[in-house]
């Protein structure tokens, strides 16, 4: 069936500073927080299991990847959706294939890439024509989805065969393939392009990609218990941040010397993870503890704990 939020308009209130939204793929809800107050003022149902989610460049979009609770099938529940980030209004629906889990929207909105983890393939719409204008074969179980700063290329993890597929998206072909840990999760790029860093979830590690040549350099080795999963990096380069899953702590690696400087515990499985524009906090989306603990960038101490949906999954903060 179609998502409920698609015929759901919210209005939000003012908020002080700027909104965030988490996805509960248990819950089939989105929590929507202002980071002022780290104060929950909306919770919208979506119908459907929502997973990956993304804001556009200027805040006013964002896209929610939603498929079925069953996970076996393509289903009309499978899509990603767009709303105003303002109201929940619908904006569009998108077919991105069977189960998408993980996806990227380019700077100028034009195009979305998204990894469809039954079918083991990365589609790729033109968001104005809303069509498919590719379907690429990529790695097993794919769900990882990164985008270089200069757009040029787009990552995507599979978490069966250990690959990370590298599209061209001139081309729109996959033009390399390179290895990396045990399971690995998810991508992201350094602010100049140069580099790339994946998560391995069984591996422990976090592999540093060069990102011109697309080959790995070295693994960085966490702690024993990490299981890590998302993985961003801060806005000025400087550091790493990688969401520990079960292993229920944050990562955070220093760019500069590639060790590891500090473990911070936080909820119960975090998955998902963001930084605010500034780089002085960071949210990890706690899947089991159903929150999002905040960490000041600072101190490298929990400052908030907020609450949210069963299953919270991924946390995006607007601008």
């Amino acid at each position: 069936m179609r998502a409920a939020f698609l015929l759901f308009f919210l209005a939000l209130p003012a908020a002080a500073a700027p909104l965030a939204y988490v996805t509960n793929e248990l819950a089939g809800t989105v929590t929507i927080f202002d980071t002022a107050t780290n104060k929950v003022i909306s919770t919208v149902t979506t119908g459907a299991r929502p997973r990956g989610l993304q804001l556009t460049a200027d805040g006013k979009r964002l896209y929610v990847a939603l498929s079925d609770i069953g996970r076996t099938t393509k289903s009309s529940a499978d899509a990603i959706v767009a709303v105003d980030a303002a109201t929940f209004k619908p904006v569009a629906r998108f077919d991105a294939g069977s189960d998408p889990e993980r996806f990227v929207v380019t700077r100028d909105g034009s195009r979305l890439y998204a990894a469809n983890e039954d079918a083991g393939t990365a589609t790729v719409t033109e968001t104005g024509k809303n069509k498919v204008i590719a379907t690429l074969i990529v790695g097993i179980e794919p769900e990882g989805v990164a985008l270089s700063p200069n757009g040029r290329w787009v990552y995507v993890t599979a978490e069966t065969s250990n690959t990370v597929s590298v599209i061209d998206t001139r081309s729109l072909e996959v033009v390399s393939t390179f290895l990396v840990d045990p399971r690995p999760r998810v991508a992201a790029f350094s602010p100049d392009g140069k580099r790339a860093y994946v998560t391995a979830e069984i591996g422990g590690t976090l592999a540093v990609v060069d990102a011109i040549r697309h080959k790995v350099l070295r693994t960085i080795k966490l702690t024993p218990t990490a299981k890590p999963v998302g993985v961003v990096v801060s806005p000025d380069g400087k550091r790493i941040y990688v969401a520990n899953g079960h292993g229920n702590s944050v990562s955070v690696i220093d760019t500069a010397t590639e060790k590891l400087t500090a473990t911070v515990p936080v909820g119960k499985r975090p998955w998902g993870i963001a930084v605010t524009r500034d780089g002085k906090r960071i949210y990890t989306a706690n899947g089991i503890s159903n929150d999002v603990s905040v960490i000041d960038a600072a101190t490298l101490k929990v400052i908030a704990t907020i609450p949210a949906g069963k299953g919270a999954w991924g946390v995006v903060i607007g601008r």
